[in-house]
């Protein structure tokens, strides 16, 4: 029998770290409005089941912001990092550069890029997507 894979990540300052207890999906580069503003540019995100992600945070120090109706933004209120992106469903996406490397994990779409930032170009031949690919 195979283990399940184990990935860890933290914030920059390691006050919040989580773990992930399975497989993780392919990184998708998210170019929507509320991405870019929060990140500062674009957002490479991973998913996992909700079920096999704990969170570390002894001290408290994470926080969620309720960015939409739908879904909220976690970040740590000590460092600032931005971390998750959760909608309450069975899946929560985990912003990749919070991950421990190595990753063993490739990038696979563009999603939003309808509302990309008109100061950069996306040149990297992987499919782009004007919303997310189920409702493109």
């Amino acid at each position: 029998m195979n283990a399940r894979p184990t990935h860890t990540g933290r914030c920059l300052c390691g006050t919040v770290r989580y773990e992930v207890r399975g497989e993780l999906d392919p990184v998708h580069m998210c170019h929507c409005g509320q991405c870019r503003r929060q990140s500062g540019h674009i957002t490479a995100a991973t998913g996992t089941a909700r079920d096999a992600f704990t969170l570390f945070d002894p001290e408290g120090a994470m926080v969620w912001y309720q960015s939409s109706d739908f879904a909220k933004r976690g970040f740590c209120g000590r460092c600032g990092s931005n971390m998750f992106w959760d909608d309450d469903g069975p899946a929560m996406s985990i912003n990749a550069g919070s991950l421990d490397t190595p990753t063993g994990l490739r990038t696979d779409c563009h999603i939003f890029v309808d509302d990309k930032g008109d100061y950069y170009e996306i040149a990297d031949g992987l499919p782009q997507y004007g919303t997310v690919p189920e409702q493109s």
